[in-house]
């Protein structure tokens, strides 16, 4: 009886640690030297992607593993936009590069402002994860902390960028009486070089807002919100199962192939569009007239996509202290009869235009703004789901103008009657939340479009909603700076 008694015991203890010996030393360092452990709340750098498959990607290509190990040793940490982004290591090396000039490199404004600007972008889609990132460079790089009381607390200059913060986040067509005002304030007024490096950090936190929603990114464990010290509540798994996400893998599993089976010929239905369409073109170009009644036609439908069903989002304290008039948000254009001109790429674009502002305000951050946006567009492994030696420059260029389109603007040469053709009504819905109201991305969106797809195939179109929606905010303000010089 003695001994069965003590077997019962010893099952007990087994599983009050759960059977993992890594468990039961955690549990035995904090009995031992009373510190509490803590455990990742999220499974891995992402809630929409498998952890398993994002660490597979540095494992079996050299390259990505290269670009992990020098990014880890310039910043002193491999974050999870990082990981994710490294499915495609070579635009993550453009990304890299670009960021860091922004943030380390000689430049108009000083590392405290860059870091509080980035601050404010991300806060403005109450992206809690850039918002923390910054707020600990901010102060590492010798920030004043009472700035992070709120927007009220940092300088004037700041305080004035607030405004063109919110408008280029949300409606950037209305851009050009901020970046005046800013221009020629008689007190506390920018320079044009500096107003360039503030509004290239804007743009760029504010699209990569997006890409952290749209991804799902999740906080790493040593930062606010990556962990608890809460015992799991799950049983039959250890916490390290839980944390690796080992613990449903069979159910994630059996509703992936349950989805698949839904889905099956979504891709070939795709292709078979983008080969018609192919040979609509080779038989008959359509004329301006026709070109540009279908960009309005598309511009108008754009408005009628809603953006996610969810309630309207309340950022939280720690994120909304860093922006003012938290209800201001996208607007479409012709909303209440209201008509903002169209955007012609024609008369004013990125490569003829704001790429030669760029540069000479701020010295080679144009050429490498010019080679992020090269790399996300044209990135290709000719390949689309279980498909190879596919042409896909037809679907990506429907993608990058129909953003574009979102935000009025058009080009000539473009026939927007091929959107319709390639992007379906759950795919739309996902671009537009995403770029415009990222903080409502939803996993269930995310899942709903191209449900045949790779992952690494929707962090593609990630980077290309990111990109698009960059240069569409950029060529909004680089004209209003441009007409302002003239």
């Amino acid at each position: 009886r003695q001994l069965c008694a003590a077997q019962r015991d010893r099952n007990r203890a087994d599983k009050s640690v759960l059977a993992c010996r890594t468990c039961r030393n955690q549990r035995l360092f904090k009995l031992t030297v009373g510190f509490r452990i803590p455990r990742p709340l999220g499974n891995g750098p992402s809630r929409f992607i498998p952890e398993k498959e994002i660490l597979q990607v540095s494992k079996v290509d050299p390259r990505t593993q290269s670009i992990f190990e020098d990014a880890f040793a310039a910043l002193g940490r491999l974050d999870n936009i990082s990981l994710v982004m490294g499915f495609h290591p070579q635009y993550l090396e453009s990304f890299l590069r670009t960021q860091h000039y922004l943030l380390q490199m000689d430049g108009p404004l000083s590392l405290h402002y860059r870091h509080y600007i980035g601050i404010m972008a991300a806060a403005r889609h109450q992206c809690s994860y850039l918002v923390n990132l910054h707020v600990n460079d901010f102060l590492q790089v010798g920030g004043d902390s009472k700035w992070l009381n709120g927007l009220d607390g940092a300088p004037q200059k700041l305080q004035a960028l607030g405004e063109l913060n919110k408008i280029l986040a949300h409606r950037p067509w209305l851009t050009k009486a901020h970046i005046e005002h800013l221009l020629k304030a008689e007190e506390h007024s920018w320079s044009l070089a500096e107003l360039i490096h503030a509004v290239v950090l804007l743009t760029h936190y504010h699209s990569l807002a997006s890409f952290t929603f749209g991804c799902g990114i999740t906080p790493e464990i040593h930062s606010d919100g990556g962990h608890t010290f809460r015992p799991p509540s799950l049983s039959q798994y250890c916490v390290c199962d839980i944390a690796n996400g080992n613990g449903h893998g069979h159910l994630e599993e059996r509703r992936g192939n349950h989805q698949v089976s839904e889905v099956s010929g979504e891709v070939e239905v795709l292709m078979e569009r983008m080969k018609q369409l192919q040979e609509c073109r080779d038989e008959e170009e359509a004329s301006q007239e026709e070109m540009a009644t279908r960009f309005e036609r598309e511009k108008t439908e754009s408005m009628l996509v809603a953006t996610a069903e969810d309630e309207e989002c309340v950022p939280s304290r720690d994120v909304s202290r860093h922006f003012e008039d938290p209800s201001y948000g996208y607007k479409d254009f012709s909303r209440r009869g209201e008509h903002v001109p169209t955007f012609r790429v024609q008369d004013y674009s990125w490569e003829d235009h704001g790429y030669s502002l760029v540069n000479r305000l701020y010295p080679d951050v144009g050429q490498l703004l010019d080679e992020k946006f090269q790399m996300a567009y044209n990135l290709t492994y000719n390949t689309m789901a279980m498909h190879k030696d596919v042409d896909t420059t037809m679907l990506r260029r429907a993608i990058w103008n129909y953003i574009h389109c979102m935000f009025g603007i058009r080009y000539d040469d473009y026939d927007y009657g091929e959107i319709n053709q390639l992007l379906d009504r759950s795919f739309k819905v996902y671009i537009k939340t995403m770029v415009c109201s990222p903080e409502k991305t939803t996993k269930r969106m995310y899942e709903s479009f191209w449900r045949q797809f790779q992952h690494s195939e929707k962090v593609h179109v990630n980077l290309l909603l990111m990109e698009a929606r960059m240069q569409a905010e950029l060529l909004y303000a680089l004209r209003a700076i441009t007409r302002y010089m003239t």
